[in-house]
């Protein structure tokens, strides 16, 4: 009982402060109930600020969701990817059409064309369409075909008939080909050029490969000329041709050049130039033409 007497018993004084010390703690308990459960003081608010001020954020939330939005820029549609065509909405068995129609070294030229060749929907043409960037001559080409179609045929000017010196589209002039509608000096030199590259025409479909050329224009051409004797073309054996040369090959691009010297490297030597078929993803729908200017010796 000593022990626990020592530890509560207090003399006067210290009572004193005990007692007043509980008093304090009574009012300053009762001050933090009067404060925490008493109503709270109404705020001057002005409304029409904070209208504006909403109004505002509300205006910076719209601009950030625009910006994160995924942007549209001028692009010619000839070089759409697979990446690129799905961004823009397109199924991939309308990329897949697009992709084998450049294959063939085609261009679509309009939207017009360019729905033909895809078939995609009038929706999304309409979508994508005002971001399609041609070239300039091809811009220029469209304009006068629209300028003339508002004419009838009475007032549509007539060209003029140019009498032509051969049949034979190997031995056709520029002047000969200016003679069809829709060919001017720009297509009748450039159809030149390239049966240049070529060494001549050996197939009639290899002027559908002439750049820019439509292929109603192109029809009419071949309704004319025709292939009267193939040309003579000097071939060079895939043994000994050096990357540059082989390069030339208007159906040879920088990568199928590669991959034939690989080939070439790993065999050591062609034996015959169907070999070229069993190098992987080589472009079979090209090889009648590509072999038009190699052999194997």
């Amino acid at each position: 009982m000593k022990i626990f007497k020592s530890h509560f018993w207090y003399n006067k004084n210290q009572r004193n402060g005990i007692f007043l010390l509980g008093i304090i703690i009574i009012i300053l308990q009762i001050l933090i109930y009067a404060d925490v459960f008493s109503e709270d003081k109404p705020i001057d608010n002005n409304q029409s600020e904070l209208f504006a001020f909403q109004k505002q954020i509300d205006s910076l939330k719209l601009v950030e969701i625009e910006n994160r939005k995924p942007k549209i820029y001028p692009f010619n549609p000839n070089y759409i990817s697979d990446f690129k065509g799905e961004q823009l909405g397109m199924s991939l068995e309308e990329i897949d059409r697009l992709l084998a129609f450049r294959k063939m070294n085609k261009f679509v030229n309009s939207k017009k064309e360019f729905q033909n060749v895809t078939k995609v929907s009038d929706s999304l043409l309409n979508k994508i369409s005002p971001y399609f960037k041609f070239p300039d001559w091809v811009v220029k080409q469209n304009q006068a075909k629209n300028s003339s179609s508002q004419y009838s045929d009475k007032t549509f000017y007539k060209k003029k008939e140019i009498k032509i010196s051969t049949t034979d589209i190997n031995k056709a002039t520029a002047e000969d080909f200016k003679a069809i509608n829709g060919i001017g000096p720009a297509f009748s030199e450039r159809i030149i050029k390239y049966r240049s590259k070529l060494q001549g025409f050996t197939f009639i479909n290899q002027l559908y490969e002439v750049w820019g050329l439509e292929k109603e224009v192109a029809d009419k051409v071949l309704a004319v000329f025709k292939i009267q004797q193939k040309p003579i073309i000097k071939k060079i054996n895939i043994n000994t041709v050096e990357f540059k040369e082989l390069l030339k090959n208007p159906y040879i691009d920088y990568e199928l050049c590669k991959k034939i010297f690989n080939y070439r490297d790993e065999v050591a030597e062609l034996q015959n130039i169907s070999e070229l078929k069993n190098i992987k993803d080589f472009p079979l729908d090209k090889y009648d033409r590509i072999v038009l200017y190699l052999l194997a010796e």
